[in-house]
């Protein structure tokens, strides 16, 4: 069975990537058993400056530094369970020492084989405004939506100021909720729709049902500078083999 390696970014992502992971380990293999996993986070507060000056290069580098730990743990492979990091982890770059799965290729997979037309992105600012779904879903046919500008200030300060803290408040609830249900109305007028949101513990389903083997993928994901990394496709031919065995 391969060793994954959790590239976090935030303590709420990769919390529960790595519950999603173990969890699903315990449904597959029997009871505690799962793969190897290890997990390395860099306090968010380290890259915060960096965000807000839309200067990418040196998240790059912290995230970097967090994937060498991974390598010197004995991790094959990385997941990073946090959408907006993948806009870093996609700038040029020296080699990334592990393969790693990119996660807007993992959701837009997934969708594309759900028969989704269009699809709703929530997260922060940088995502939502960035061009990693948009790119992603529009190379396999889907459009991403987004919601309008002032919403997407009251989600991106939702997620700093309470979701990123484990604060998740009945208001916090009952907002998502109409939000979704506004979404899905506007959207399946137009066609079938789905609705992203944080999709750390989908994910890690995802790296569970894996191709956890690496044999070479038929369309390589490669996040930018890095090493060829794992493809999502064939996910579901292939969970009859999950974690490897």
């Amino acid at each position: 069975m391969k060793h994954l390696g959790i590239l976090a970014h935030s303590v709420e992502g990769a919390a529960l990537c790595l519950r999603a992971f173990c969890q699903e380990g315990f449904r597959e293999l029997g009871p505690d058993d799962h793969p190897d996993v290890s997990l390395d986070l860099i306090a968010m507060a380290r890259s915060m400056p960096a965000w807000d000056a839309g200067d990418h290069d040196p998240i790059r580098a912290t995230l970097g530094e967090s994937v060498r730990r991974l390598a010197a743990a004995g991790a094959d492979f990385f997941a990073c369970p946090d959408n907006t990091a993948h806009l870093a982890l996609e700038r040029p770059g020296g080699d990334l020492p592990l393969p790693g799965l990119h996660i807007a290729r993992v959701v837009a997979d997934q969708a594309a084989r759900d028969g989704r037309a269009r699809v709703g992105v929530l997260g922060t600012r940088y995502t939502m405004d960035g061009p990693v779904y948009p790119r992603e879903l529009a190379a396999r046919g889907i459009a991403a939506e987004v919601p309008d500008a002032a919403d997407r200030d009251t989600v991106h300060r939702i997620i700093f100021d309470e979701l990123v803290n484990g604060v998740f408040t009945d208001e916090i609830a009952a907002r998502v909720r109409r939000g979704h249900r506004a979404a899905r109305r506007t959207w399946v007028r137009r066609r079938r729709a789905g609705v992203h949101r944080d999709p750390a513990a989908g994910h890690a389903r995802c790296v569970a049902a894996a191709d956890t083997g690496f044999h070479p993928p038929a369309r390589p994901c490669r996040l930018r500078g890095g090493r060829r990394a794992a493809s999502s496709s064939g996910v579901a031919r292939r969970a009859r083999r999950r974690f490897g065995r």
